[in-house]
This record gives structure tokens, sequence and C-alpha cells, in this order.
């Protein structure tokens, strides 16, 4: 776990919103039509839908994923030409064990 990618993520207003709304997607996001069935209700969320919702532009927003992914606090996985997200709860639960027992 790299704390110093985590922090730098977490210092942007737009990439922690977007973990608050990943944190539940069903409420901040539409269905996802080109989801499979088996990955349904896992909280994948399309990049294209969450573009949409930060107005921010394409580029930026796949910027910032990466950045996420990279620091494991995001999962992605690729189904046909979509690219999902979804948070990786273990990743947050570890960071907030070290902020709370560390710092």
């Amino acid at each position: 776990m790299n704390m110093d990618a985590i922090f730098k993520v977490l210092s942007n207003p737009v990439r922690v919103q977007i973990l608050n709304w990943l944190k539940n997607p069903e409420t901040h996001f539409p269905p996802m039509l080109h989801l499979p069935e088996e990955e349904s209700g896992k909280g994948y969320v399309c990049v294209g839908v969450i573009h949409e919702k930060t107005g921010i532009t394409q580029s930026t927003v796949s910027h910032y994923l990466n950045l996420m992914k990279q620091a494991e606090l995001l999962s992605c996985k690729r189904i046909g030409q979509w690219t999902y997200y979804r948070r990786n709860e273990e990743t947050i639960k570890k960071t907030a064990y070290y902020i709370s027992n560390s710092l």
C-alpha cells in the first residue's frame, strides 16, 4: 500500500467526491445498461457515467481514475468497449486503520 499515492489522490476534492459517489453507486448513478447481469450490484460504474457526473473533461476524469487505480483505491474491469470502476474497500479500510493508528 503506497500511502503517498493514496494521500495524493485524497488531496483533490473531485477525486474524493468520486470515491464518495462510488460508496453508494446505486444512489448516485443510473443503472449500468451494458454491465452483464453477473456483475450487476457489485458497485461497478462506467467511466462515461462518472465523466458526465463530474462535469470535467473526459481526459481529466480518466487521469483521476487512473491515479486512483494506481493507488489501489479503485479496481476496474473492462467489458467489451466499456471500462467500469468500483471502490477497493480493502485498501480504504487499511488506509483508515493506518490513519487512526499511525498518525
